[in-house]
């Protein structure tokens, strides 16, 4: 049995996790799995000030739950709880939170099983390594090669896994050789308690670029929508007022309605359209020559 003090250790720990809950709005799970201390001490010193991270026994935490009643439905928390987990407590917005830790990864050397993160292209170019077994391996993982210079050489640029395809242990080999790096460590946010709310890890991810533009697009679409119907707000009424004067100066110069700003437009609007029909007229000189042919004939 486990003694007064590891009992009372305890206790004192799931009272503080408590009073973490209590005090932050915000409760993060990310996993540990392939996460390395140098790798979360970096996290922590980035995010100091802003998020309180705590590495903390799944059976600490639910118990920590079941004490912090006050939070609403804090109990479906639980079910997330598996595996090895870092706990982050913030008032940050979840979505951000989760694209910072997403940001704060980084490439590593494959080993058999793992995803890889991105399509890993083997470039064409010099290996490096001497004839021998190395040639082999190269082309058991689909790698054409040839002897040039005393090195072996990948003849075309090649791709040897796609984009969350497993690596086996032959390829994890070759690209570790290669110097490849093919795929990513760092934390991953699995679910976020947000006042009541749970978010999972699928819906905490977000396009960002793909999301800038559609905003950027549906702003352009209502500010346009807000000048055909001359709707002012406070990011269009500039450029209403200067589409009501270039209608306004459009139609006085149409109607000939003078004003200090369309008269000198006005007068040579008049004097082209004189020049015009003038150039369609007959000279009083050439009438009376016309009539004295006309007659003669």
């Amino acid at each position: 049995m486990p003694s007064e003090q590891v009992l009372q250790q305890k206790k004192s720990e799931v009272e503080n996790i408590t009073q973490l809950m209590k005090q932050h709005k915000i409760v993060g799970v990310a996993s540990l799995q392939k996460v390395r201390a140098p790798q979360l001490q970096a996290f922590k010193k980035n995010l100091a000030g802003k998020v309180y991270m705590r590495v903390i026994k799944n059976t600490l935490m639910k118990l920590a739950i079941e004490n912090c009643k006050e939070k609403p439905d804090l109990q479906k928390l639980e079910e997330h709880l598996k595996g090895a987990n870092v706990y982050l407590f913030t008032e940050l917005n979840p979505f951000g939170l989760a694209l910072a830790l997403e940001q704060g990864k980084v490439k590593t050397t494959a080993k058999s099983g793992d995803i890889a993160a991105m399509d890993v292209i083997v470039p064409a170019g010099n290996t490096g390594q001497p004839p021998g077994p190395i040639i082999s391996q190269l082309n058991s993982v689909g790698l054409p090669t040839r002897i040039e210079s005393g090195s072996v050489w990948v003849s075309k640029d090649t791709l040897v896994v796609r984009k969350g395809e497993a690596i086996d242990e032959k390829l994890a080999s070759v690209l570790s050789k290669l110097g490849i790096k093919a795929v990513e460590s760092g934390l991953a946010m699995n679910v976020v308690y947000d006042d009541g709310l749970i978010i999972l890890q699928d819906q905490l991810r977000i396009d960002v670029d793909g999301t800038r533009h559609s905003v950027e697009d549906a702003y352009a679409a209502a500010f346009a929508l807000s000048l055909s119907i001359a709707y002012p707000t406070n990011e269009n009424m500039v450029a209403i007022l200067q589409v009501a004067h270039r209608e306004a100066y459009a139609l006085s110069i149409g109607a000939a309605i003078p004003t200090e700003e369309t008269v000198e437009d006005l007068i040579r609007k008049a004097h082209a359209e004189m020049l015009s029909l003038s150039s369609r007229l007959p000279t009083l000189e050439q009438k009376p020559v016309q009539t004295e042919k006309t007659e003669k004939s």
